[in-house]
């Protein structure tokens, strides 16, 4: 893998980003405004807020980097950019990690201003760190991301990408703990969550919330989601949309 490669195209991507507004404000703008949204809708119940928004820190880098990620490599191979970069040296490695690198950084970006905002304005209680939590908002994008392009690979248009959405992150949502204890969900249930990676993401988020126990198993394993799911997206990645 040549550096200068990937991070030439890292930098085309964060270009792209900088110059899209929607996108922006999705990263940006959407997760504070749903945060407000929480506040106020548990506003007479403030633990059940500091419980449900704490965990959410972890869920919405997931959500916008895998909407993100699908939409925006799936535009780049309808209209031709993806086969340029691939006739050029660029490797097909070298294309994803530029895209692991540029929303990586985008991710920390969002993590910073949601978390920040979340902790100031908002009230939210973080007994653990927030550079902890960062860490982990940024661990959870990156798996978005991973999870964007691979499901990209098997759409044809924007449209059918956006459906992945509900077939691969809401189960998981369901599933995570976010809403329910997995150890009080019925047995079969709580096997299953044991193989989605965003039970690992919920749990480590809430570990760094409550400043309590170790989030290296739930590090490790999301790492290995990472690894899998980049390499079988470097596999599935197809320079046309046919």
């Amino acid at each position: 893998m040549n550096p200068l490669r990937t991070f030439a195209s890292a930098k085309r991507i964060l270009l792209q980003l900088k110059h899209d507004p929607r996108s922006m404000a999705l990263i940006i703008v959407a997760p504070c405004l749903l945060m407000t949204i929480l506040k106020f809708v548990y506003w007479s119940q403030p633990q059940v807020f500091q419980n449900v928004a704490g965990s959410l820190l972890g869920v919405f880098p997931m959500l916008v980097m895998f909407l993100i990620t699908s939409v925006a490599t799936l535009r780049e191979r309808t209209s031709g950019t993806l086969e340029r970069v691939l006739i050029s040296p660029v490797t097909k490695f070298e294309f994803i990690f530029g895209y692991a690198v540029a929303f990586g950084i985008a991710s920390a970006v969002q993590a910073i201003v949601v978390s920040t905002y979340a902790i100031g304005p908002l009230g939210l209680n973080v007994i653990g760190s927030q550079t902890g939590l960062i860490f982990v908002a940024i661990l959870d994008a990156l798996l978005g991301l991973a999870l964007g392009l691979f499901v990209s690979s098997f759409a044809k248009t924007e449209f059918q990408a956006i459906q992945f959405l509900p077939i691969v992150l809401l189960p998981q949502l369901l599933l995570s703990g976010l809403l329910a204890p997995r150890e009080a969900m019925p047995r079969i249930l709580e096997s299953i969550s044991n193989f989605l990676p965003l039970s690992y993401a919920v749990d480590a988020t809430k570990k760094v919330l409550i400043g309590q126990g170790s989030i290296t198993n739930d590090f490790l394993i999301i790492s290995l989601f990472l690894v899998f799911l980049l390499g079988a997206g470097s596999l599935t990645l197809r320079r046309t949309t046919k």
